[in-house]
């Protein structure tokens, strides 16, 4: 269990807030994350994830490692607006380069914040980690996650940065470190995110499940658990049944090794695996170069170990085996490096943010809308408050279980700033831009980043100077439509928020503005909604586990018809609960 938190929503904050009071000497707190407290030129390697994972991300951030971290919220991917915020704190002028694992709330923030930051002049790149060989078959080896072996990607860039090469260079380094990366790993039980009383999953008593996720994701498959020596054999065998392109043969090759424990696993268990590791890369022919052993990247208190192989050559192994001094990790003897001045800190903070633009008053017409649309938003935070633990539940089937309490999180941030943007006088537009932004930045994740698109393209069509009516609140719906659908890439059948979303939308097209085609398109989304227990999911961080998720409905369609059951109720005036429809897969 994770027994030492205040809030749980504050967990995330605080920790970064004590991390960076302990260790000042080598990183400042900035927001969104931390970047390096001591001086350097050239490429800035940014490394970034959600909290729960320590040394990684945060923990890596120092000499010869990463230039700066973006730390989101616990198993959640930091929005675009703290990646933004620690990339201009971070830059030197020649560039940032932000590295994290394959996962599609990491992949929609940082690529937005990379155009933001482009936008801004800063060159921005992104080098993403896909070494968890269980995640994905290898002629689909783009769609795998990263795990234990963003360490060897983040090292390996901070390294060929600290060597001054240009931005093309580090960011080739990167990608070439990735493509000879392979990891594999085993939980024996799952992790208790602060405030739960129970894990995200529970591994049956006698077995362990083979190939877990970092973000209290079960493994894909449960056998029966085996002896230490065994299960190094396991780790072994299956990373050396897939060597990387460009090497024929195991025999005769140079590898590093990372065993890594998630969390609850003690170093004398892990040196017992090793043992026996060891002793089977050699009798395969395998030279072991300045292997790790202990805590590299953990899931909190997960019980689970992995083996990391990576596949050296001239190039690779001078900048894995190079000195690198952060606060969680350390590798050979690297010189402290000069310190920067209260002021150059003060700095630090002060390029990282750029303030809001001011708040133009709407048109009163537009003012009186966004009073409907705060009442909205209101209700729309309510209902997640109410089934924030089920769709946890829903979640945690095949994913990490925060979808609840993120759409809890986003939805109060949303409120909160339009209730702040209303008291400043904006139009249903603004309003609703700020309140997109503000769920973005907060929840997170995919969602976070849908969600907060919607809001946005929803406030654009809208606009700041006129009323609406019900024709032209559709084609604003519309526009939040095509928002989500052009940033998450997925269709009907992927098992996703899209599934309700558009069969929703047609419904709500097909008839005319009246309270009957409301009511129909709510009970459309309602069963679209159900219907998605049958899927199998085709994208997001259920993908792995398709068939575990067999059965039950997708969060994320869940709680967007969830969401469109309580508007339509709140425009007609109707009170009938939709969560119980739903799960019986009925309107």
């Amino acid at each position: 269990m994770t027994r030492l938190f205040n809030d749980p929503a504050d967990f995330p904050a605080e920790m970064l807030e004590g991390f960076a009071a302990a260790y000042p000497d080598m990183v400042a707190p900035v927001p969104g994350g931390v970047v390096r407290s001591t001086s350097y030129e050239g490429v800035a390697v940014l490394a970034g994830g959600g909290s729960g994972h320590y040394p990684a991300f945060c923990g890596l951030v120092g000499t010869g490692l990463a230039h700066g971290a973006v730390v989101g919220n616990i198993f959640s991917s930091p929005s675009a607006s703290q990646a933004v915020s620690v990339g201009r704190a971070a830059d030197r002028g020649q560039g940032v380069v932000f590295t994290f694992g394959n996962y599609a709330g990491d992949v929609l923030h940082f690529g937005e914040a990379a155009t933001r930051l482009a936008d801004e002049g800063i060159d921005a790149r992104i080098v993403l980690v896909t070494d968890d060989v269980a995640s994905a078959p290898r002629d689909q080896i783009e769609k795998r996650r990263g795990i234990a072996g963003d360490l060897i990607v983040f090292k390996v860039l901070g390294a060929a940065a600290d060597e001054g090469l240009p931005l093309d260079e580090v960011v080739a380094a990167g990608r070439h470190a990735n493509d000879r990366t392979r990891t594999f790993g085993i939980a024996f039980d799952g992790c208790t995110l602060p405030g739960a009383d129970a894990p995200l999953f529970r591994v049956p008593e006698g077995m362990m499940s083979l190939g877990l996720g970092i973000h209290g994701e079960p493994g894909v498959k449960d056998v029966p658990i085996a002896s230490a020596d065994d299960l190094a054999a396991m780790l072994v065998d299956r990373l050396l049944d897939e060597l990387p392109d460009g090497v024929d043969q195991a025999r005769g090759q140079r590898v590093t090794a990372l065993l890594n424990g998630l969390g609850t696993v003690k170093y004398e268990e892990l040196f017992v695996v090793w043992r026996r590791v060891s002793q089977l890369l050699d009798a395969a022919g395998v030279t072991v170069v300045s292997p790790d052993i202990g805590e590299l990247c953990t899931s909190l208190d997960m019980a689970g170990i992995s083996l990391t192989l990576v596949w050296l050559d001239d190039e690779l192994e001078r900048r894995w085996t190079s000195p690198s001094l952060t606060p969680g990790y350390r590798k050979g003897s690297a010189r402290p490096a000069a310190q920067l001045d209260a002021a150059a800190r003060d700095e630090l903070r002060r390029r990282a943010v750029v303030s809001g633009a001011e708040i133009e008053p709407g048109t009163p017409a537009s003012q009186n809308l966004a009073a409907g649309v705060l009442r909205a938003l209101e209700t729309l935070h309510s209902t997640m408050v109410t089934h924030a633990a089920e769709l946890g539940r829903i979640d945690a089937v095949a994913g990490d279980g925060d979808h609840g309490i993120g759409m809890e999180r986003g939805t109060r941030a949303a409120l909160d700033a339009a209730r702040a943007a209303a008291e400043r006088g904006a139009g249903a537009g603004t309003l609703l831009s700020r309140a997109g932004t503000a769920w973005s930045d907060v929840a997170g994740g995919t969602s976070g980043a849908l969600w907060g698109g919607a809001l946005r393209a929803v406030g654009a069509s809208l606009g700041d100077s006129e009323s609406a009516d019900t024709a032209r609140l559709v084609t604003a719906l519309l526009a939040g439509r095509d928002a989500i659908t052009g940033t998450g890439g997925a269709t009907l059948g992927d098992k996703t928020m899209v599934d309700v979303l558009l069969p929703w939308s047609d419904a709500l097209t097909d008839g005319p503005a009246d309270a009957a085609t409301l009511r129909s398109a709510r009970g459309v989304a309602i069963e679209a909604a159900g219907a998605t227990a049958a899927l199998t999911p085709r994208l997001g961080r259920a993908r792995p586990l398709a068939e575990r998720s067999v059965g039950t409905p997708d969060a994320g369609a869940v709680s967007l018809a969830l969401a469109i059951a309580a508007l339509t109720d709140l425009a007609l005036g109707d009170s009938t609960p939709a969560l119980p429809l739903i799960l019986e897969g009925r309107s």
